[in-house]
């Protein structure tokens, strides 16, 4: 007896193994996914700007990274005894204007090279409402507590966001063209802005994303349903945290294994199981540190490092 709807999934031409390097960027599902990919110990940059919800400031940040243009004074401001930028998630937010200069710069560089070096790149879209800030009409990565009359909020159109979306696919091309892109929308809502419209803002990116695939039709450019995993495939609120909204662990690990089974290399399935063994291994505290238990724990833990570390010589735990 089925009792899910399953959602099709594609299987990757360009699959990940661990000779990939790879870049995930855009809403907090891309760290869920990023968290994921550390952890099995893949060569994985994740975020440098923090969370980015929306096409337009995930396109920010890459123009003005890919042209190493410089962070100048013009680009942040001081709120609540703190320096923020609009370009980036508060969590490079700093209590001096040159600390917060140096933190954004030096994402620009981390970005740039990930940019240039990855094989596959994970881009997480949120949202299709962003906010501009109506002083400077940067559409913000984050409003940092300044007060919302100082905003404009916009749902933005299908055609825009198409528009948007194939100047970011270009812009990593252009850079790298032999990257993997793989675009996916998060499954988490949006109910602040509503419910009715986060199914408008949800629709809005799933359209604008087709016609971007359609237009561009490559192997090397793929889509993952991650929304469509959590709204049809795991539509019952036991795999929800307790706000409702967002996946709980159980929902993301089901989520990662599709991700897994339709990007990852199964060649190197037996290899993640052994850091899996490893990492868990590690994070067992045993109750006495002394004793023979402990002896054979450390040559257990001993025997998988030597064993991954001399085939993958960038792992370290």
């Amino acid at each position: 007896m089925k009792l899910t709807t399953e959602i099709p999934l594609q299987l990757s031409s360009s699959p990940i193994d661990y000779n990939s390097k790879l870049l995930s960027l855009g809403s907090c599902f891309a760290e869920h996914i990023g968290d994921k990919l550390t952890y099995y110990k893949f060569k994985t940059t994740q975020n440098p700007f923090g969370i980015l919800f929306h096409p337009q400031v995930l396109l920010n940040v890459l123009e003005k990274a890919l042209s190493n243009d410089s962070f100048s004074i013009d680009d942040v401001f001081q709120q609540d005894q703190k320096w923020h930028s609009f370009y980036a998630h508060s969590r490079l937010s700093r209590t001096s204007s040159a600390e917060i200069l140096a933190e954004l710069n030096s994402a620009g560089r981390e970005l740039k090279t990930a940019c240039v070096e990855s094989s596959h790149v994970l881009i997480t879209l949120g949202t299709s409402f962003v906010y501009t800030h109506i002083a400077s009409g940067q559409r913000v990565a984050n409003c940092h507590k300044v007060p919302q009359a100082k905003f404009e909020k916009q749902l933005i159109s299908v055609e825009e966001l198409h528009q948007i979306l194939s100047r970011l696919v270009n812009c990593i091309r252009e850079i790298n063209p032999k990257v993997n892109i793989i675009f996916t929308v998060s499954p988490v809502r949006h109910i602040k802005d509503g419910m009715l419209e986060n199914s408008r803002s949800k629709s809005h990116l799933i359209s604008a994303l087709y016609r971007v695939l359609e237009e561009m039709s490559s192997s090397k450019l793929q889509y993952f349903p991650s929304y469509e995993l959590m709204i049809d495939e795991f539509r019952d609120y036991r795999f929800y945290k307790r706000d409702l909204i967002h996946p709980s662990e159980v929902a993301i690990d089901m989520i990662w294994e599709k991700f897994m089974h339709s990007f990852i290399s199964e060649g190197i399935y037996e290899d993640m199981a052994k850091v899996e063994k490893l990492q868990k291994s590690l994070a067992h505290r045993p109750m006495d540190s002394s004793g023979k238990t402990d002896s054979k724990l450390k040559a257990y833990q001993y025997k998988f490092k030597e064993e991954l570390t001399k085939k993958y010589s960038f792992m370290r735990f």
